[in-house]
């Protein structure tokens, strides 16, 4: 029997990417999926080092696969932990066999120097361009770009992934075919500054558009509000995907100031209602940031009201983290654990009701859905993973695009029942072998 590997994903969709990434190195180098931890040669972790609670979550989970692994396998940690911590973090964990930080290639048979730490005369790789298997679901994530060139005050994150590097668009589209996915969700640390550091400012719309020619949906993740401008709303309007992530942070202006982000909640209004009167059908998600320090009770209060004013369809709150190295880690009037959970649950109460009295809305409508699995498919108002689902009732197959009716909502899910002879192509059971749909024109 082949060696065997075992790899565990956290944090978020672009180390998703990453480790896709991964698996088709490891399978190019003879090694097979093993079905449990417990049976593989080799134990693979990619890490999330965002924030505090992520980089916990790490640990724990590096620890539990230790203990877990069966005599002789090799437990390797990668991604963001071993980037920004890799030989403190070789030295706090010694149960690692390797820590390999970005370039780092993985294998079974890679031997680490002193401290668990692979020299720096280890030949690098590239995960950005590594091929990668077809997708097992109708959908994938793309990432067009590694890094990032603005520096928001709470934020490490260019410290370990660096500048923004933006990939060529012939290498994102041979990517797209060669996944045979339906729909594409294009994903970077800041998407609407693909191309930039090519010296192609606006790339972002010609890619959205030759992405857009091979899959049925093209969706955007992470677009910065100052970016956003007439052309690129245009772009991803054309795209039949309404579906708008804005990465708003929150909506006081001098604390937008003292994170070093553009903007305010009256900008951010504007631009929404410019995006809905042009497309009432838009979807519009975005996250923020509670307990930033100087975070007053009057700038809380503007994030209710505004949450109250804009009625977005998702919406994700985050408690501040002091990260080290961050320009906010040295600012004072933090905010007490205390009060912070507390303006958090304001938050999110008041974002629940809106998401699902909007979702109720949409009871007795028909609406296209992608069927991601049994029984679960999704419209152009969710991304996958991160927002509700369509619960299907009816025949429909996996890969398939239906027309359903919905009939009824549960919070932020919704329900719904197909109508018959309405796919929009059948696709088989097992979706691997689907060929993407090509759009006309």
């Amino acid at each position: 029997m082949p060696d065997s590997y075992w790899l565990t994903t956290l944090g978020c969709p672009k180390n998703q990417v990453d480790s896709d990434k991964l698996v088709g190195h490891l399978q190019a180098q003879g090694l097979a999926a093993s079905p449990s931890p417990e049976q593989a040669d080799l134990v693979v972790v990619n890490t999330c080092a965002f924030i505090e609670a992520a980089r916990e979550e790490s640990v724990d989970t590096v620890l539990a696969l230790a203990r877990a692994r069966r005599p002789g396998a090799r437990l390797v940690v990668t991604g963001c932990m071993a980037e920004r911590y890799g030989d403190e973090l070789a030295r706090a964990l010694p149960e690692v066999d390797l820590v390999a930080g970005f370039g780092v290639p993985v294998a079974l048979s890679s031997k680490p120097s002193a401290g668990g730490v692979l020299p720096p005369s280890v030949s690098r790789f590239d995960l950005l361009e590594l091929p990668r298997p077809p997708a097992s679901a109708p959908w994938a994530y793309v990432k067009v770009a590694e890094g990032c060139d603005r520096r928001c005050g709470f934020c490490a994150i260019p410290s370990f992934r660096g500048k923004q590097r933006s990939r060529e668009p012939a290498s994102v589209l041979a990517e797209v075919d060669a996944l045979g996915v339906r729909e594409v969700v294009l994903v970077a640390q800041d998407l609407a500054s693909y191309g930039r550091d090519l010296g192609r400012p606006r790339a972002i719309i010609d890619l959205i558009a030759a992405v857009a020619h091979e899959v049925d949906r093209v969706r955007l993740l992470y677009l910065y509000p100052s970016s956003l401008d007439d052309a690129l709303v245009a772009a991803v309007l054309a795209t039949e995907v309404p579906y708008f992530d804005l990465s708003l942070q929150h909506v006081s202006r001098p604390l937008l100031a003292r994170m070093r982000r553009w903007g305010d909640g009256t900008r951010f209004l504007a631009r929404i209602r410019a995006i809905r009167a042009r497309e009432p059908e838009a979807a519009l998600r975005s996250s923020f940031i509670v307990g930033y320090p100087g975070e007053t009770e009057e700038d809380h209060d503007q994030l209710l009201a505004f949450l109250e004013d804009a009625q977005l369809d998702w919406a994700g709150f985050f408690a501040y983290s002091a990260e080290e190295g961050t320009w906010a880690a040295g600012l004072d009037g933090g905010v007490a654990p205390g009060l912070m959970a507390e303006r958090m649950d304001e938050c999110a109460e008041l974002q629940d009701r809106i998401t699902a009295n909007r979702r109720a809305e949409l009871v007795g409508r028909r609406i296209e859905v992608l069927v991601d699995a049994p029984g679960v498919g999704r419209s152009h108002r969710e991304a996958p993973e991160i927002d509700g689902v369509v619960q299907l009732a009816g025949k429909l197959r996996v890969g398939e695009l239906a027309q359903v009716v919905v009939t009824g909502s549960a919070g932020p899910d919704l329900e719904a029942e197909a109508i018959l002879g309405s796919g929009a192509g059948l696709a088989p059971a097992t979706f691997d072998a689907v060929a993407p749909a090509r759009a006309a024109g």
